[in-house]
């Protein structure tokens, strides 16, 4: 990316009106997730959507974005910025430095993943919490009231979306993304996306639930990955004329032959996070997935890899210590205590992690057919005619077709597992 050449500068002087009021002149290429989305849609290619739960994530990422010329999601989930050194106040100031780091240059966005409501007082306190994210310089966020029945789901998610600017981007969610056994039917995602489009809130992505989770697949208690894109594909075909397409979530342990296809399937995002944290602790992985491996009941520790092997024992005797199962997923909330930590690491095992956090960022971006979508990005906002990149979406659907009455499985209570699938 040539940083001096004409359509940088533009898109510099179009970026988001939020991020410009919180970097100044500073030269960061932060973008809407509106025009990362425009992008993925407009050259067929899938955003790589990466969760950033350690700083040394966002320079590995950033890396591979700026060698490939690609654009890439930076995300963090409602529920990771409770365990995790990464937060939603320091991740702007981390990407910003990092960019910096690498010479400029990098096209990114900032996504706020899974932002839970799952009450009416959820729903109250993210009004001034989602402002404050703006503010810092968040630039697309994902609403998340799925666990709840069809019609509290699309009245929840309009009443945030109406506190969101229409000129950052906006992913919502349908069906409850927790591995296999429950699909979103065509039916849930037409009435979810059609009662959106009635109110005048336009989603960028839907993720839906298609057979995938988040965290390791275990083969020791015999999961696999099972994401259906035959359904996929039906969804995202009925959703088209509202204007979204399908965010993939849960792509860590997915064979990469199978990742290399989701784009002919309506999939313009994919999340991929627990991978990022089997890199930071140097797990022993399978190659073709990126799953942690499972061995005598416990993760493997690749001593040559992630994290030194005294600091890892100390995050295992941490977790024996919490009653956590060696090959936990809650693993994850050792990110957090650890974090200092790890950032205090001599400076070669540091950028040893980057590099290799930034090869799997590079294979994904490959078969995401992301390389040279910076460019891509370029054109779409050279379109514009200033700052704002709130879409020209039409209302097609009637509020009155729309209705708690008329929504799927009216009247039947979601069951309740007691159990949070949203990281």
């Amino acid at each position: 990316m040539n940083i001096n050449s004409r359509s940088f500068r533009g898109m510099l002087e179009k970026r988001p009106l939020n991020v410009q009021s919180a970097f100044g002149s500073e030269p960061v290429a932060l973008v809407s997730g509106r025009d990362l989305a425009a992008a993925a849609r407009s050259n067929g290619s899938i955003v790589l959507a990466a969760n950033i739960r350690n700083p040394l994530t966002i320079k590995g990422v950033l890396k591979a974005a700026k060698k490939m010329n690609a654009v890439v999601m930076l995300e963090l989930a409602k529920s990771e910025a409770t365990y995790c050194g990464c937060t939603f106040d320091n991740v702007p100031g981390f990407a910003a430095k990092f960019s910096a780091e690498l010479g400029g240059g990098v096209v990114f966005g900032l996504h706020v993943d899974h932002y839970a409501i799952k009450s009416n007082d959820d729903l109250l306190k993210s009004i001034p919490h989602l402002r404050h994210l703006v503010e810092v310089g968040w630039t697309s966020v994902a609403i998340d009231a799925s666990h709840n029945p069809d019609w509290e789901n699309l009245c929840f998610t309009r009443d945030v979306a109406m506190h969101i600017p229409a000129y950052l981007g906006l992913e919502a969610e349908v069906g409850e993304i927790k591995g296999p056994g429950e699909i979103t039917t065509i039916e849930e995602a037409m009435f979810f996306m059609g009662g959106l489009n009635s109110w005048g809130i336009f989603p960028d992505f839907l993720a839906i639930s298609n057979g995938s989770k988040h965290g390791t697949y275990d083969s020791t208690l015999g999961e696999a990955e099972g994401i259906d894109l035959v359904r996929t594909k039906d969804i995202s075909k009925a959703i088209a004329p509202y204007g979204a397409v399908i965010a993939q979530h849960g792509i860590s342990g997915t064979s990469l032959d199978k990742v290399s296809s989701f784009v002919d399937f309506g999939i313009n995002k994919g999340n991929v996070g627990t991978l990022w944290q089997n890199v930071l602790f140097g797990l022993e992985m399978d190659p073709s997935t990126g799953n942690a491996l499972v061995r005598d009941g416990a993760y493997v520790k690749d001593p040559r890899r992630g994290i030194p092997m005294d600091l890892w024992e100390q995050i295992v005797a941490w977790g024996d210590g919490q009653g956590f199962s060696r090959k936990s997923g809650d693993y994850k909330k050792a990110n957090k205590p650890f974090n200092d930590a790890i950032m205090a690491l001599p400076e070669k095992v540091r950028e040893a992690i980057v590099e290799d956090t930034a090869e799997w960022a590079g294979r994904f971006i490959k078969v995401f057919r992301g390389e040279g979508s910076a460019e891509t990005l370029l054109e779409v906002v050279s379109r514009r005619l200033d700052h704002n990149a709130a879409p020209e979406q039409a209302v097609l659907a009637s509020r009155s077709a729309f209705t708690r009455e008329s929504a799927p499985g009216s009247g039947v209570k979601k069951k309740n597992e007691g159990k949070d699938f949203s990281d």
